[in-house]
């Protein structure tokens, strides 16, 4: 049932559930929806639907890196990204073009926390471009705009 794990998913990070402004906030720009928990939350669900999970797990650990500040961590934390993410033996390999792997296989030799800049900026319109309009017009997307049409006392 789709409206239960859309459920369980916004109480993931947070226990209130999206306003219908923000849901309706969603639609008309990817990055308030990006910028929203609960926004990203949602469409993370969507991804997993569509095999993608990954792109948002990329991008969500690439936000974590350039947070950080101490050297070993960033070093340790730039590894795990590209074995997870960018190495080709990785199971969750994000899509990125060549001219991209190259900078990466540069930068990683002295990782900083914006080593991985121009792949999250890639896989990121790729969401933008290719999977946000499909969340659009996804059931996920529409049983919350439905559901948050009519005020409901469940918690």
């Amino acid at each position: 049932s789709i409206s239960l794990s859309v459920n369980i998913c916004l109480h993931c990070q947070s226990n209130t559930k999206p306003t219908l402004d923000e849901i309706s906030v969603w639609a008309q720009s990817f990055d308030k929806l990006m910028k929203n928990p609960a926004g990203r939350n949602v469409f993370r669900e969507f991804l997993r639907t569509e095999y993608s999970e990954e792109n948002m797990l990329f991008w969500l650990a690439c936000e974590d890196l350039k947070q950080e500040m101490n050297k070993n961590t960033v070093e340790e934390k730039a590894r795990m990204i590209y074995e997870d993410y960018i190495s080709i033996l990785s199971p969750k390999e994000v899509s990125l073009d060549s001219r991209v792997r190259e900078v990466i296989n540069r930068k990683i030799q002295e990782p900083t926390p914006h080593t991985f800049e121009d792949a999250q900026l890639q896989i990121y319109t790729l969401m933008h471009r290719d999977s946000y309009p499909r969340f659009l017009n996804s059931s996920i997307y529409r049983s919350l705009v439905h559901h948050g049409s009519h005020t409901s006392s469940e918690s």
